[in-house]
């Protein structure tokens, strides 16, 4: 561990637990499996999700509903906030064919579909400013990175590494640098991301005193913690997870 202290740290902030009812108002494709939605409510009033990596529960009802006792014994997701108003609030889905519960239900559900909206019910929110700045994901945390790339100022160093299946896939993220995009092709999800990790050397650091947030499949967390160790990063001002891991429909990432 370096002995130098960091000009930033992560907060756990805990938040009202709330649950929601919103309806599915407008859906936009980014890329070919990846999908934009826009739910709408006015049971969104006071909605906040003030760290970048927080997971609400979004429940998908296979049909209406009609109580809320029947809302909560819905199939149900985490997700990351995106974006939100008063009474709006933006999710992105990765959609990998029919599978899970989630995705197919951002992909095809119809306008008007209701769904619950349960959290956050915490938050780690990033405090002071980090030296630089990496950020690894899948597209599962494209939000996430969405939302901490929004918050490096020019001029610091950043590396931003987001995994996805082929060219043509890549999204449009609004960033201070070039997103650098690796392609798994047939080979399993997360692989190009740990081949990417493994590579990194001591002298590969991004900078001084660096923020590193790594999350996709389940299987990088090991070459992330490795990472941390090379690089001398204190594990408590870091994020190193699983968003999902392969074969596990019921995985929750840690919060």
């Amino acid at each position: 561990m370096s002995d130098t202290k960091s000009r930033f740290s992560i907060e756990r902030r805990g938040l009202d637990l709330r649950f929601r009812t919103v309806t599915l108002t407008a859906r936009e494709w980014l890329a070919p499996g990846y999908v934009r939605v826009r739910l709408s409510g006015s049971d969104l009033e006071g909605f906040d999700s003030p760290g970048s990596d927080d997971h609400m529960r979004l429940f998908f009802p296979s049909g209406p509903v009609e109580s809320l006792e029947q809302m909560r014994e819905a199939p149900s997701r985490e997700y990351t906030p995106l974006a939100w108003g008063d009474d709006w609030l933006d999710v992105e889905f990765a959609v990998h064919g029919d599978a899970g519960v989630g995705a197919p239900w951002a992909a095809t559900a119809p306008l008007g579909a209701s769904i619950g909206v349960g959290g956050p019910r915490g938050s780690a929110v990033l405090s002071g400013s980090p030296g630089s700045w990496l950020l690894v994901g899948d597209e599962t945390a494209i939000p996430a990175i969405r939302r901490f790339a929004s918050s490096i100022p020019t001029g610091v160093p950043a590396r931003i590494v987001i995994e996805t299946a082929s060219v043509g896939r890549e999204i449009e993220i609004d960033t201070p640098v070039d997103v650098e995009w690796l392609h798994r092709g047939d080979a399993a999800e997360g692989s190009a991301l740990i081949a990417f990790l493994d590579r990194l050397t001591a002298d590969d650091s991004v900078g001084d005193d660096p923020f590193v947030f790594i999350a996709a499949e389940q299987s990088v967390v090991k070459p992330g913690r490795a990472l941390l160790s090379r690089w001398g990063v204190d594990s408590a001002n870091a994020v190193v997870k699983g968003y999902w891991k392969r074969g596990e429909a019921e995985y929750h990432a840690p919060h």
